[in-house]
């Protein structure tokens, strides 16, 4: 099989819920960016300027120090150095313009974005103030009623792992 293939698997299989772990999920998405996943670069450089939970420790590139200082990006982010360095290498690696991505994952960063899975929600924050689903540990809800809501009538409970042995639960 090729590594095209493989690297199309991997990042498949994160986005249908494979594992509950952030730690190995992250690894899984390098692992999909470093075959050359264009998509899986793109949000594993969303993730660590994001500073989702393991995506830093987990994308950091050693070989990539000074990159975003030598590409002049650095200008208006509060982001470290290296962990900058690291985003900048794979967005480069997933074939990205890195400053139309960066504006856009600064403007997010900044403003927040809308991350509650419920359709029928507008609230917009930063990820820390959504709360996470305790049983599939990827869906993020802001409050109860969103949850509530999403498992009886936006679908949840037929996606949730597996949803015969579950009941309700909010957070």
């Amino acid at each position: 099989m090729a590594t095209r293939d493989v690297a199309s698997i991997i990042c498949g299989a994160l986005g249908s819920g494979v594992t509950r772990s952030k730690r190995r999920s992250q690894q899984w998405l390098r692992k999909a960016a470093e075959n050359g996943h264009t998509k899986a670069c793109l949000r594993i450089a969303f993730f660590m300027y994001g500073d989702y939970p393991y995506a830093r420790e987990v994308g950091h590139v050693e070989e990539a120090t000074g990159v975003a200082t030598s590409a002049g990006v650095m200008e208006g982010h509060d982001v470290s150095p290296h962990v900058m360095s690291s985003v900048v290498y794979w967005m480069r690696k997933g074939r990205h313009d890195i400053v139309d991505e960066l504006a856009l994952f600064r403007r997010s960063a900044l403003e927040g974005a809308k991350y509650c899975r419920n359709e029928g929600c507008g609230v917009v924050g930063h990820l820390k103030d959504f709360k996470v689903c305790p049983q599939c540990k990827t869906a993020r809800y802001c409050g109860d009623a969103c949850q509530k809501a999403d498992w009886t009538t936006g679908g949840h409970k037929g996606t949730c792992g597996n949803s015969a042995h579950y009941t309700t639960r909010t957070f």
